[in-house]
């Protein structure tokens, strides 16, 4: 049976930088983990082997490390933009570059600890989440997806869960105070497509998006996770000018009430177990009106 190549790509995936900017006895770090796909004009090296069109990923790594030093790392996406521009531009036969990015956030101790001595070059992981980016250039056009994973948050009260159909296998029973916790993973898009328009500030951008995204969870009297959800990436649109859409993943992480009778005790929403599986996934999408939903519905490889 005959056959044809399909979509295809490579490149270098997890090259881990680390880049030191040293302003005087005062220190910045900027922790990346950048991953390089490439495609474009290059059905023969499937067809017959020829690597006459082959960048070898071997150079994609180089050139990670290279612009590190050359460009510096202002930020994931500014970082990705560098290298995304570059491969489309200097080599024919590549026509579209997708960078991917993560980003491990680190703090100064003595800002992270208390009673501990400030110092310029003396660092600690940051929290829990992971930020993320992807870059897309086709020599034309830009896409800038970026977001966060594993942004741990909890609600101790102000949640609800009842009114829902039930039927034979049904036996949750409702409740008007529960803990509501998730593990949120999310992803918002950018309305920056082409050099013709200033970009946004990418490091503002992300600060301000969290923080709104925080303070939805924390601010909205909850009658379901998917409401909550609504309300995180809502006021993301209504807040930042530069996004159009907003999609969330969301587990659902179930806290159960501990039956405390058998022991003489009770338990007024005191002493929960908190399970980790099964859990509930709530997804979504958000969009700002009259936008077109570009973000993949499966955010696992994104």
């Amino acid at each position: 049976m005959p056959t044809i190549l399909g979509q295809n790509q490579y490149g270098k995936a997890e090259n881990r930088v680390v880049r030191i900017t040293r302003d005087g006895a005062t220190h910045h770090i900027k922790d990346l983990n950048v991953s390089v796909a490439l495609s474009g004009d290059m059905d023969e090296v499937h067809y017959s082997g020829s690597n006459a069109s082959v960048l070898p990923t071997d150079t994609t790594k180089n050139t990670v490390y290279a612009f590190a030093k050359k460009y510096g790392i202002e930020s994931a996406e500014q970082f990705g933009i560098h290298l995304a521009r570059h491969f489309v531009t200097s080599q024919e036969p590549i026509q579209r570059a997708r960078i991917r990015v993560e980003e491990y956030a680190w703090e100064r101790i003595g800002g992270a600890c208390e009673g501990a001595v400030e110092g310029g070059h003396s660092f600690v992981r940051k929290g829990q989440e992971t930020r993320l980016t992807q870059i897309t250039y086709d020599g034309e056009r830009w896409e800038v997806i970026s977001g966060l994973k594993d942004l741990t948050v909890l609600n101790s009260t102000d949640s609800e869960f009842r009114g829902y159909v039930k039927d034979a296998y049904t036996t949750l029973e409702e409740t008007r105070d529960r803990v509501l916790a998730t593990s949120v993973s999310g992803r918002w898009r950018f309305n920056w497509t082409g050099d013709d328009r200033r970009m946004p500030d990418w490091e503002r951008s992300y600060t301000q998006v969290r923080k709104h995204l925080l303070q939805a969870f924390a601010e909205t009297y909850s009658l379901s996770l998917q409401q909550t959800l609504y309300e995180m990436g809502a006021r993301i649109i209504d807040r930042r000018d530069e996004i159009d859409e907003v999609r969330f993943s969301l587990p659902n992480s179930h806290h159960f009430l501990v039956d405390l009778e058998p022991f003489g005790l009770s338990n007024d929403n005191e002493v929960y177990v908190a399970a980790d599986r099964p859990y509930g996934l709530i997804e979504a999408t958000v969009l700002r009106d009259g936008g077109e939903a570009r973000i993949p519905a499966d955010l696992t490889h994104l």
